[in-house]
């Protein structure tokens, strides 16, 4: 049996990376800066307030959507541990036929979804992953 549900993780890290690195500006670091631009605007071509109204709501809504995102990693993470649980007890051998043996224990790594095998070796469950 094939495992490719599980290495739907790697999906997910990528996408936490990805919002990770869109979660650098915070609400301060945009309130410095919009006051920023209001300071040192040209007095004789000043902007209108309803553009600064328009960046703030831009703002708020990709800070929710990446509020959104962490909350969706964290749900992603809890299913694929569910997920990977159900291998315990179970043989799981990697694509390659390197490492084989009875799964223990799952947990998740940066990586994704580690199985630990009797003797104390570990596997990824990825892409290729057989459990019998």
């Amino acid at each position: 049996m094939s495992v490719s549900g599980i290495s739907g993780t790697t999906s997910y890290q990528a996408a936490q990376t990805t919002a990770e690195k869109s979660s650098t500006l915070d609400y301060d670091s945009f309130l410095k800066l919009l006051v920023a631009e209001m300071s040192h605007q040209d007095p004789l071509n000043p902007t209108d307030s309803t553009q600064y109204i328009s960046q703030f709501a831009s703002f708020s809504s990709v800070e929710q959507a990446i509020q959104t995102n962490k909350k969706l990693d964290s749900l992603m993470t809890v299913s694929a541990l569910t997920q990977a649980n159900s291998l315990i007890g179970r043989t799981a051998t990697s694509a390659d036929g390197s490492v084989t043996g009875t799964v223990e224990a799952v947990r998740v790594v940066d990586g994704g979804v580690q199985a630990v095998l009797g003797g104390g070796k570990t596997l990824m469950l990825e892409s290729g992953t057989t459990v019998k």
